[in-house]
């Protein structure tokens, strides 16, 4: 009876292992690239307790991208901060990382995409819905600052740093946050009254 607890705990441990892995090789090497073998040497687990985790790469791609949420490794995270007034929150989202060097990834959810570009894929199925998420959360903070057309706001806001993000990816260049900072601050002046509230 009390091996059962720590039996758990290893399997949560290895389970961790693996998705810090596949983390650290899908950024480096993309998803596709990367081989479940790969992801088990890596972690290191026996090629047994990877798939018992995870039984198809489907699954793990798709837990990799639900540990990015949880652990607050993307950039929506700013979403959440609470010291900020809405408008600022979304705006936070277009700041460069002060730790943006090296390899440029870009946006996790659109690279699973574009690397499962099935649309019944289970990652792909995953992605566009986590995307979607995402449109919906800024239209609501774009509701709380004040927005008119905050659904409208939302969806605009979401195509701006789903490119920018892209557009950074692609040149290898974390600057073009700024340039979509920018285009932001003018599509928030338009859309949110000088009445509403900060």
């Amino acid at each position: 009876m009390s091996e059962e607890p720590e039996v758990r705990r290893r399997g949560r441990a290895a389970r961790e292992r693996i998705l810090v892995a596949a983390v650290t090789l899908f950024e480096t090497r993309g998803i596709t690239a990367t081989g479940m073998e790969q992801v088990a040497a890596a972690a290191p687990v026996s090629k047994r307790t990877l798939y018992s985790h995870f039984p198809t790469k489907d699954d793990l791609v798709v837990g990799y991208l639900v540990h990015l949420e949880e652990a607050g490794l993307t950039l929506e995270g700013v979403l959440e901060r609470q010291d900020l007034p809405p408008r600022e929150r979304l705006l936070a989202l277009f700041t460069t990382p002060a730790t943006a060097t090296g390899l440029i990834r870009g946006c996790p959810f659109i690279d699973a995409a574009a690397e499962f570009p099935d649309p019944d894929s289970p990652v792909h199925r995953y992605a566009s819905e986590r995307k979607a998420r995402f449109a919906r959360r800024l239209a609501e903070l774009a509701r709380e600052a004040g927005a008119t057309d905050a659904d409208v706001l939302g969806e605009q806001l979401a195509i701006l740093s789903d490119g920018a993000s892209s557009r950074a990816m692609v040149l290898n260049d974390a600057r073009y946050t700024q340039h979509a900072r920018a285009a932001a601050e003018v599509l928030l002046d338009a859309a949110i009254p000088a009445s509403a509230p900060a």
